[in-house]
Order: structure tokens, then C-alpha cells, then sequence
């Protein structure tokens, strides 16, 4: 077979790149590196416009946080489901945020498809053939994280699946994957970055968040992530990080979040690029 197997990712296919441009203006891959931020679950209305209206007066472009939560365990908090759209729908009213948020299955990928304006599929479900074209059906951008113990052919073959059904508009995402040691929750391969962005025209976003899960290392990868050529970052930030329902220990405070955006903002302008800044609310870019 000559060429890659992921003929529709391959950066042969489109040598320029994808920008995917959302409904406010938003550009991802394109010089702007883009910050998406929040909290990992959505615990309550005042907990989610709160942070909503935070990590955006610090320079945040696109909401995050969890309506359906994937856990390892079934007795650990499984997030609000579709009242956790409709509090995210509210956060995104109140802060002009775009919403980023994850479909769990072909059940939830319906009602997340209509209230977010990002899709995202996580690490665990990166493999589900079904899910992934069904999310290349769904008519919105897809965020696809890379599984735990995914290769990087396995992580793009996953991106032509939803490519495959008519979706231009795949962000891959570096979450980190399966390591030996305990001393971090997963390995961030940073080395991904720069090599995805050979092999494919898709953007690239980086999650150390996850990929850590110390939120003491949080803001040193993010810096080493635009360094090494991220379109973006994703991350995880609440008002009381020790109390949070999901992820406590890798989630920052919104003054560590304000501090690490200053900082990758000097990052990126190192490496040519700049950050993407919050667009009027209400309005396009």
C-alpha cells in the first residue's frame, strides 16, 4: 500500500493545514495558540459561570468541563448529564465562551452535539469505531484525545474515522499515555507534538492536565507544549481544586491559571506565534 493508511489526515492531503473556525470566530491551528479551560465536571450552575467568567477575564477562548464523566470506577461521581449541558449552555451565555465538552457514547453524542460547539471524544473511547463516525455525522468540530496506550498510527487511523464521514473539522488531542513509574498519572508525550504535525494538516492541542495529574507540573508542561508547537492547551482550573468532584489533584486555582496563561503567552511569542484572545461576547471575531 503506498502512503500513509490515514490518507485523509495526511499532511500530503492538505500541506497547508486545517483551521478549524468556530461559529465566533475562533481559529484553531492557525498562528493563534488556543486556550481551552474549566473545570474537569461540572458540579453546579454557580461553580461552572463562575469559573466560566474566570479563566475567560484571564485569557481563556474556550470553555471546558464534563457533563457525562467517564470514571474508572461506577461509585466514583459520573457527572450531571444533560443538566450538565444545560449549566454549560449557561456558562457559555454568561461568558461568550464557546463550550467544549465530551460524548460518552452515541446516546449522549446527540444532546452534546446540540448544546456544545466542540465535541469532544476521550481517551477511552478512542477506539469505538461507531462513536467515531457517528461524531463525523454530527455536524460540529471534533476534539479527539489520544487513548492511554494508543500509537500515533492508532490515534490518526481513529481521526479518519470521523474524517471518513464528510467531518473536516478533527483537533487531536496529547493527553499523555501508559508509563512504568507512579510518580506522574500518565506520560506526556511531548515529542507527539511535532511529530503529529509532520504526519498530519490537523491541528494539535495538548492536555497536562491528564497527562500529569499533579497540578504542581501542570504549568511547566504547558509552557514545554507551546514550545514544542501545540495549537493549543487544555486545562483543567476550580475555585477549590482539593474539593473538586473529579480530578482533584491535577486541577489549578484561577490565579495559577492566570500566572501560567502570562507565561505560555511569552512562549509562544518565542516560537513566532501569539495566544488567541477572548472574543466580544455576543459577537464574532
Amino acid at each position: 500500500m503506498s502512503g500513509p493508511a490515514w490518507r485523509l489526515a495526511d499532511r500530503g492531503a492538505r500541506p497547508e493545514g486545517t483551521v478549524v473556525r468556530l461559529a465566533n470566530g475562533l481559529a484553531i491551528g492557525g498562528e493563534e495558540v488556543v486556550v481551552m479551560a474549566g473545570p474537569c465536571a461540572v458540579e453546579g450552575e454557580a461553580q461552572v459561570v463562575g469559573l466560566a467568567l474566570a479563566v475567560r477575564e484571564a485569557g481563556a477562548t474556550v470553555l471546558r468541563g464534563g457533563a457525562f464523566k467517564p470514571r474508572s470506577s461506577p461509585y466514583a461521581f459520573q457527572g450531571l448529564g444533560i443538566e450538565g449541558l444545560r449549566l454549560l449552555a449557561r456558562a457559555r451565555a454568561e461568558s461568550g465562551l464557546p463550550v467544549v465538552t465530551e460524548a460518552l457514547d452515541e446516546a449522549s453524542l446527540g444532546p452534546v452535539a446540540e448544546m456544545a460547539d466542540i465535541v469532544q471524544i476521550g481517551a477511552r473511547q478512542m477506539h469505538n469505531g461507531s462513536l467515531l463516525r457517528a461524531a463525523g455525522r454530527c455536524g460540529r468540530p471534533v476534539l479527539l484525545k489520544r487513548g492511554f496506550a494508543a500509537t500515533i498510527e492508532e490515534w490518526l487511523l481513529a481521526a479518519e474515522y470521523v474524517l471518513s464521514e464528510g467531518n473536516p473539522d478533527v483537533i487531536l488531542c496529547e493527553r499523555g499515555v501508559r508509563a512504568f513509574g507512579t510518580d506522574t498519572r500518565f506520560l506526556l508525550d511531548l515529542a507527539a507534538v511535532p511529530l503529529v504535525r509532520q504526519l498530519t494538516h490537523l491541528p494539535v492541542i495538548v492536555d497536562p492536565s491528564h497527562g500529569t495529574g499533579r497540578r504542581d507540573l501542570v504549568r511547566p508542561m504547558a509552557r514545554a507544549a507551546v514550545a514544542a508547537g501545540a495549537d493549543g492547551l487544555l486545562l483543567e482550573v476550580h475555585g477549590t481544586p482539593d474539593a473538586a468532584q473529579s480530578d482533584a489533584r491535577q486541577s489549578i486555582e484561577p490565579a495559577e491559571f492566570r500566572r501560567l496563561v502570562r507565561e505560555v503567552q511569552g512562549v509562544a511569542v518565542a516560537v513566532g506565534r501569539r495566544l488567541a484572545v477572548p472574543r466580544p461576547v455576543g459577537g464574532a471575531a
